[in-house]
């Protein structure tokens, strides 16, 4: 059943703390909860909810300030919550009138809700921080025409791939698995696997490669008479059961030189991306896709792909979700030398980068050099906005990840703007500039009153 709507006009509490007496009204996080359309994410999640069936959901306004406050300061489900109770101003952000001392939702509680929100009600949440910018006339028009246009690894949060580990890992969850189902295993080597993936890292730091090669060979072996142990008591196995029989056997099976290998037990369609860096030439996890103006770095695109495609096999798709994003109002955009020979077909004319300027102009090529501040972009989404350790499961896990992470880097420019707005504002008041009275400023009137 869908949330019920808060009162416009609620009756004042006796007993309770309105949170207006507590905080400046004027502070960028009021004034930005002021100016964030709330509405479009009831209208966008309205479908997932039953429309009489089941108790009130938890408020909408509620969950996607969490998620925005979650992201923006990389914190976990549990910390933002319990941060919650202590911020007045968290707390008016979310829709609260009166000062909260509990905690507003069980933590476990967003785990389930961004099961409803999906791709699209992330995708909603970056374009709602976008029309944000263009009514407090942060973004401008003109910034959205060129974008740049880059790819990078959100990496997942897995332990580091071994042969010894994967099958290790693998033995376990499937006895644990089919000892649920009921069935009976003989032996489960569960010290004996301990104790041998043990050796097998004390060996290979040693430099010890042939005995930590047959610590590897017996867990591979003890792997095998598990898996084959479960298969001679089932002949139809249940689903849970017989996607992990699947994923054991092509770790059982796949070698070193192998495409398409597993390096995950508990994520299986993870990828080894090589990024040819000197300190990390390997990364696991999955490609995202981001589109940044290329003036201001405001984020209007972020579409992560699942399996280790080429970086132009990913322009089509990108600009597809940057012009339902801004309806169309890009013109150029700017790649690097990565994208030669790109599959997009579109109206967006596409520049790709070269390594010596030749023939192009001086404006295009000042342009082209605008690329480069992409990359620091994807740095503040990685160490700042969850992106460089994924948490969510699964493929869904990835796409929502990507998309807040970057509503969250435009959630913080946009707090960081307004106090250059206000005092934009005064100076054009006191040149004389700006008439509020006048019937073409009543926006105007509204946010810097």
């Amino acid at each position: 059943m869908q949330p019920k709507r808060e009162p416009e006009q609620p009756q004042r509490e006796l007993f309770q703390i309105d949170l207006e007496q507590l905080i400046d009204m004027s502070h960028a996080l009021v004034r930005l909860g002021d100016v964030i359309d709330w509405q479009s994410f009831e209208r966008t999640l309205g479908g997932t909810y039953h429309p009489s069936q089941g108790a009130p959901g938890i408020s909408t306004r509620l969950m996607v300030a969490l998620h925005y406050l979650k992201y923006q300061h990389d914190l976990s489900d549990e910390d933002v919550v319990a941060l919650w109770v202590e911020n007045p101003y968290w707390q008016h952000f979310s829709g609260m009138k009166h000062f909260q001392h509990r905690m507003p939702i069980d933590p476990s509680s967003m785990t389930r809700w961004r099961k409803r929100l999906g791709d699209a009600g992330a995708e909603q949440m970056l374009r709602a921080t976008i029309e944000a910018g263009m009514k407090m006339r942060v973004i401008r028009p003109a910034e959205l025409r060129r974008v740049n246009v880059d790819t990078t690894v959100e990496t997942k949060a897995i332990r580091f791939p071994t042969d010894a580990r994967l099958y290790q890992r693998m033995r376990e969850r499937l006895v644990k698995a089919a000892r649920a189902e009921g069935l009976t295993i003989k032996q489960s080597y569960r010290h004996v696997g301990r104790r041998l993936l043990m050796q097998s890292s004390r060996y290979a730091h040693a430099r010890q490669m042939k005995r930590a090669r047959a610590c590897t060979r017996k867990l591979k072996t003890q792997l095998g008479r598990v898996i084959r142990e479960v298969e001679r008591q089932t002949e139809e196995p249940p689903v849970k059961l017989d996607k992990l029989l699947q994923t054991a056997h092509r770790i059982y099976e796949q070698q070193r030189q192998d495409k398409d290998k597993i390096y995950s037990v508990h994520e299986p369609e993870v990828q080894c991306i090589a990024k040819g860096k000197a300190g990390k030439p390997y990364e696991f996890g999955n490609k995202v896709s981001v589109a940044v103006t290329s003036r201001g770095g405001w984020f209007v695109g972020v579409k992560s792909f699942t399996g280790n495609l080429y970086d132009g096999h990913t322009l089509a798709a990108q600009m597809k979700q940057v012009e339902s994003m801004i309806a169309n109002q890009v013109s150029e955009a700017y790649v690097d030398m990565g994208y030669r020979g790109h599959d997009y077909d579109g109206a967006v004319t596409v520049h790709v980068d070269k390594r010596r300027r030749g023939r192009t102009s001086q404006a295009r090529w000042r342009w082209m050099k605008r690329r480069a501040a992409v990359e620091p972009s994807i740095g503040h989404l990685k160490n700042e906005h969850r992106l460089e350790r994924n948490r969510l499961k699964g493929t869904a896990g990835n796409e929502i990840n990507a998309i807040l992470a970057a509503a969250a880097m435009n959630f913080q420019k946009l707090l960081r703007a307004f106090p250059r707005t206000f005092l934009y504002c005064l100076m054009q008041l006191w040149n004389g500039l700006i008439d509020l009275n006048g019937p073409g400023n009543r926006n105007t009137q509204l946010q810097f009153a």
